[in-house]
């Protein structure tokens, strides 16, 4: 069942406190009517469709059991791409031909407008236009059709599906704040990320598989540090956090049982630990300890269910041949995107693909061919799968990174070879499904593609955005903390709904 929380919150503690009792009578009767043992996260397995009820509570905020979403979603579930470390908007999607006729001459001081800039570009003496040494297309998109770089071939031949939005910006300049803005909505650490929120939001719709599940491929050249928080639940119950799966022979760490372990063993250890932590949460009421046997309880079924996902030898000659050659290395950007039509198959919520591999300060042509081909086909390959299977509809894909690059140079300029700098005044990023207009292009920048100058959209819009795609009111998915509500957006964020259906 669907996760939703209370919007007229206990007013002090000992109502709150009355709340749990109240809630610990039902899971008691629930227990003597179905047998022994039953349990909360056992409650889970007898759901309809095996969807997750709401089993936790913690300061202020209150599970309630409801099977709505706030209306009628467009959208299931989100496939989010991440590209990370900023790929170049100029190089891939914003079209700027007037940029040939100014190779090498300083950015005027009336585009840059007194902007901030890096420490790393902020000592040059000039600022030199880069045009990108790329050709562009024009692809199949609307009416006008929309000019693509030549290294995405792939994705400019499903461009009649996608999305794309030129105006994004964000106020982040460097990495790390930058993908937690992305991700959590805020610049500092420590809010839950935007899977754990619709984790939070929307529960789950498998019983055997997480409902936010998480993937990283390496990339080419310069690579940022991933932490582990950009896929972390914050200050929402820990069940709601991304599960990382790795590539390799032990996708999830810890899985598989020791020798001499056998099934009804774990079973056994499993039931007595559930005991024991039921027994501890009738004294302290923690939240955290209902998180705990949900998550025991999800690693059993995974020790059944992982090894069936990461199986592809079932999969048709076809489909392989539509993901490319990489699709049967694990780990790679093909073999991910393959993966997350799989989950998406079996009921995860929120799938979340991470390649490195974008930050070109320098040697920017070199690197941006190897990224683009790692990508562009399995990118393409997983709309055109779903597309084929009947759920694109029901999918919400989103390709980004979490800023853009600057028109100008960082470091010498050649005709040949050039890199750039952080920017977060402008940048592209496209989305597909799940009631996003297809074939269209919205916002626009200058010439100089450095700021926005027609339909901006802020990170929060896009957040508010794909919220109400999938049912939820952005302004209602909320959880209260430390005496305050929070929710993905903030106090912020508009619906675009230019980009609905």
């Amino acid at each position: 069942m669907a996760r939703r929380p209370f919007t007229d919150k206990p007013a002090d503690p000992l109502e709150e406190y009355l709340c749990n009792l109240t809630r610990r009578r039902f899971f008691g009767s629930m227990a003597s009517t179905m047998g022994a043992g039953l349990g909360m996260n056992a409650l889970t397995g007898l759901m309809a469709d095996g969807a997750q009820a709401a089993i936790t509570t913690t300061d202020g905020a209150r599970e309630i059991l409801s099977n709505l979403p706030h209306y009628a979603p467009k959208a299931r579930r989100v496939i989010y791409m991440h590209m990370e470390g900023a790929p170049s908007q100029l190089d891939l999607f914003d079209y700027k031909p007037v940029l040939k006729d100014r190779f090498d001459q300083d950015l005027p001081d009336s585009i840059r407008n007194g902007q901030r800039i890096t420490t790393m570009t902020s000592g040059q003496e000039r600022f030199p236009v880069a045009p990108s040494m790329f050709e562009f297309h024009r692809r199949e998109n609307n009416e006008d059709g929309i000019m693509l770089s030549e290294l995405l071939p792939y994705t400019g031949a499903i461009a009649h599906e996608l999305c794309f939005i030129h105006s994004m910006h964000t106020p982040s300049i460097n990495h790390e704040p930058g993908i937690t803005f992305f991700q959590t909505g805020h610049e500092q650490p420590g809010r839950p990320c935007f899977g754990s929120w619709m984790s939070y939001g929307l529960g789950s719709e498998s019983r055997d598989l997480p409902a936010f599940v998480v993937m990283i491929t390496q990339g080419y050249g310069n690579m940022q540090a991933l932490s582990a928080r950009f896929w972390g639940s914050g200050f929402l119950p820990s069940e709601h956090q991304g599960c990382k799966l790795r590539a390799g022979k032990d996708s999830v760490l810890y899985l598989t049982d020791p020798d001499g372990v056998s099934r009804e063993d774990r079973r056994r250890m499993l039931d007595l630990a559930s005991k024991i932590n039921e027994e501890e949460y009738e004294k302290s009421l923690d939240p955290e300890i209902t998180a705990r046997i949900a998550q025991y309880e999800m690693a059993y079924r995974m020790q059944m269910s992982v090894p069936e996902l990461t199986d592809i030898s079932k999969e048709r000659p076809e489909t392989l041949e539509l993901y490319g050659e990489d699709v049967r290395t694990p780990g790679t950007f093909a073999a991910n995107c393959l993966q997350a039509r799989r989950l998406a198959e079996r009921g995860v919520r929120f799938i979340q693909l991470y390649m490195r591999g974008w930050d070109q300060h320098g040697n920017l042509p070199g690197e941006i061919r190897a990224q683009c081909k790692a990508v562009d086909q399995a990118q393409a390959a997983l709309v055109q799968d779903l597309k084929q299977r009947g759920m694109l509809d029901e999918t919400l894909v989103l390709w980004a990174g979490e800023f853009g690059r600057t028109v100008y140079c960082q470091g010498p300029l050649s005709e040949t070879n050039y890199g750039r700098d952080h920017h977060p005044r402008c940048f592209s990023i496209w989305l597909a499904g799940g009631g996003i207009k297809p074939g269209i292009s919205y916002g626009k920048t200058d010439d100089y593609s450095y700021n926005v100058i027609e339909n901006p959209v802020a990170v929060h819009d896009l957040h508010a955005t794909m919220q109400h795609l999938l049912g939820l009111d952005h302004t209602r998915n909320i959880y209260r903390h430390q005496g305050r509500d929070y929710r993905l957006t903030d106090v912020h964020g508009e619906v675009i709904t230019d980009l609905l259906v």
